[in-house]
């Protein structure tokens, strides 16, 4: 529906300009407007699976009636069937055989009618104006079209890639913390079975009570096989042993870097105590951060910040500039994406920014409580409609500073057309003045402005020329219509007849 009432007001825009024409004193004729509108609405119609077609119908419309191809009646047309068929036309090489062959006729129908050179140039910028310019915009657009189309699709297929990422790096994150969990959880059962192994023993029990011991032993060790299955499961390949010591403190941790060669600082000591997901995230946290250090600011000092805010507790590890890497210090593995997963499934934040020296700060806030719901995961709506604005902006730049240049054009080929004009204008005065018998030279030093030029030759039907002259000069009346002009004939350089014609 939207694209036939596209065409509809296309076909009535570009009958306006024949309608004007239908008056007979204009040289029109209801006659010619009728075969104009109909014409027009079969080149629209076809425009859209021929878009060449109506390109090719409208100049030769153009140039039965006109040499110079522009004609009042179809010079819209032009413009809009050219852009139409850059817009639509999937391949260039029809459309440069079409501009070819209407530049090739128009010199053969110059020489067959005789007719000057100036007048094919005219053609040619008609030609180039009126129906390449456009056909560059409409390919130009197309282009623009087809690059911010390609690009939208690679900016969801790479935000796809980067989600998939995200998202392993979360399941990552999940894993390493069902591993902790295995830790201590393992470490739980081992208790269980070995305080159940000293009751399955202990004779002042009866037999009754040391079997139930005995089974309270075999399940615990089950269930601690059992969990060593599972974590297995979801352990990856190439994960190695834990190099952490399990229950480490933030205080071992920063003694261990410190051991390894970073200068690093703690404050304040004791560090406070985070029960479960948080005190994990905590360490998590402050290794990240050490990790950091070490690998992106060598030789830098790293202060870390451990400092009680009401419910929560806040923890800041920053570092500055550095050019020596201690070794020895093993990263955490799975790097903010991660961290980031793990801090958000504590019920906390985590924010990283780089700091004026050239060091980086990394900031979290745990709850001191059990988590809270975990807030939703980060879109990228405001980047995505920012995009928008900025394609559309783009757009539109890409269609006016072309339709600007082009104006720009036809301005400075307008004005040198009024040039050349002005070349060819006989001031009346000067007319006037002319009498039967001058010679050209007296003519030329008795005229206050003679022009450089007559004209390359009489305009189409024009009277003929009396007979027995050796020449005739045709010369400009007015200075923006082809006629009337004036007419100057000679006889050894005398001159023996002078008129306006039309």
């Amino acid at each position: 529906m939207r694209e036939r009432a596209f065409d509809l007001g296309l076909w009535l825009l570009l009958c306006v300009p024949v309608l004007l024409k239908s008056d007979p004193d204009d040289g029109g004729s209801w006659t010619g407007v009728a075969v104009g509108v109909a014409l027009l609405g079969g080149c629209v119609a076809a425009s859209r699976r021929w878009p060449l077609a109506p390109v090719a119908v409208v100049v030769a419309v153009s140039l039965s009636s006109a040499l110079e191809l522009f004609t009042a009646s179809y010079s819209l047309a032009l413009l809009a069937f050219g852009y139409l068929a850059g817009r639509r036309q999937e391949q260039t090489r029809a459309a440069l055989w079409l501009f070819g062959a209407v530049a090739a006729a128009g010199l053969l129908l110059t020489a067959v009618t005789h007719a000057s050179l100036g007048q094919w140039f005219t053609l040619l910028l008609t030609l180039a104006l009126a129906v390449v310019a456009p056909w560059l915009i409409g390919r130009y657009v197309r282009q623009y079209d087809r690059l911010v189309r390609s690009g939208w699709e690679l900016a969801d297929r790479m935000e796809r890639e980067q989600a998939a990422v995200a998202d392993r790096e979360r399941l990552r994150e999940r894993s390493r913390i069902a591993g902790d969990m295995h830790d201590s959880l393992g470490h739980d059962l081992a208790l269980i079975a070995i305080r159940a192994g000293a009751l399955e023993v202990d004779p002042a029990l009866g037999p009754a009570q040391q079997h139930a011991a005995g089974e309270l032993r075999r399940a615990a060790a089950d269930a601690t096989a059992r969990l060593r299955d599972i974590i297995g499961v979801l352990r990856e390949d190439d994960a190695g042993a834990p190099t952490t010591p399990s229950g480490e403190t933030v205080e071992e941790l920063v003694s261990r870097a410190r051991a390894s060669g970073l200068s690093v600082s703690l404050a304040p000591a004791p560090v406070p105590t985070l029960p479960g997901m948080s005190g994990l995230a905590l360490h998590r946290v402050v290794q990240e951060g050490l990790t950091n250090a070490a690998k992106h600011a060598p030789g830098a000092a790293v202060s870390v910040a451990v400092t009680g805010d009401g419910p929560n507790v806040r923890v800041r590890v920053a570092s500055g500039p550095g050019s020596t890497a201690p070794p020895g210090l093993a990263s955490g593995g799975t790097g903010l994406v991660g961290l980031d997963e793990r801090v958000r499934l504590a019920g906390g934040s985590l924010t990283r920014r780089g700091a004026g020296d050239g060091g980086f700060v990394l900031e979290a806030v745990l709850p001191r409580n059990p988590p809270a719901p975990l807030p939703a995961a980060p879109t990228s709506a405001r980047e995505l409609d920012r995009a928008r604005r900025e394609v559309r902006k783009g757009l539109a730049r890409a269609i006016w500073i072309p339709l600007a240049l082009l104006g720009a054009l036809g301005l400075l080929m307008g004005g040198v057309a009024v040039w050349t004009q002005a070349q060819s204008y006989l001031e009346p005065e000067d007319y006037a003045g002319l009498r039967i018998g001058q010679s050209l030279k007296e003519i030329a030093e008795s005229a206050e402005d003679w022009p450089a030029r007559p004209l390359d030759g009489p305009p189409q039907r024009t009277p003929a020329e009396p007979p027995g002259v050796d020449e005739c000069r045709y010369y400009r009346s007015t200075m923006l219509a082809a006629i009337p002009v004036y007419r100057l004939c000679f006889v050894d350089g005398h001159l023996a007849d002078k008129a306006k014609v039309p």
